[in-house]
């Protein structure tokens, strides 16, 4: 059989080709992607929380580089606030973003290990309406690139919480800007339209 056929391009007619079914429906998926990203808003409103029981905001690297990445893609950062490791306390910060009327999406960083205190994961999919697996499927497959077997103890994930997007990430700066440069810069816009529709 030849690979047109494979492909499902063969119509049985002599010398008669068209596409199948399933490939104008590629088509129409590529062309919906394409018009909801030019639809998305380039400019979105952001908080951000980091979550540490010993980073200051001078320390604070990984904080730093999601505001730093932020401001020079046009996002407006909203917040930023610093919380221990108390899954109370971090409820209430990640609470504070999404009840914020203005707030498109809140970006966490910290507490996604497997430590005693490491709870950011608990709390966040606890808020989460809907989560959005493939953030952390995909964040997990890059890290593993950089930093191999390790990458499967990060529970970095991001999901809608009352129509909010939240993200959580790992509180390594490195993690954080393989996120932000490869995953959540490159789709901020096109989530946060989705999330409004």
């Amino acid at each position: 059989m030849d690979s047109a056929r494979i492909a499902g391009f063969y119509n049985p007619r002599p010398r008669q080709w068209r596409p199948s079914s399933g490939a104008a429906v590629a088509i129409i998926a590529r062309v919906s992607h394409i018009a909801h990203r030019a639809a998305a808003p380039t400019t979105t409103r952001c908080r951000v929380v980091t979550i540490s029981d010993t980073r200051t905001e001078a320390t604070d690297r990984g904080g730093g580089a999601i505001v730093e990445l932020l401001s020079r893609q046009g996002h407006d950062v909203a917040g930023r606030s610093i919380v221990p490791d108390d899954p109370a306390r971090v409820r209430d910060a990640l609470r504070a973003g999404i009840e914020t009327p203005d707030v498109d999406v809140v970006i966490a960083t910290g507490g996604t290990g497997i430590t005693r205190r490491d709870g950011t994961y608990e709390v966040v999919t606890a808020l989460l309406d809907k989560r959005i697996d493939g953030f952390g499927e995909l964040f997990r497959a890059l890290s593993y690139e950089e930093i191999g077997p390790a990458a499967m103890l990060s529970r970095a994930c991001a999901g809608l919480a009352d129509g909010t997007i939240v993200i959580s990430l790992p509180g390594s700066e490195n993690a954080v800007r393989l996120a932000m440069t490869k995953l959540i810069l490159p789709e901020l816009g096109h989530m946060v339209r989705e999330a409004r529709r």
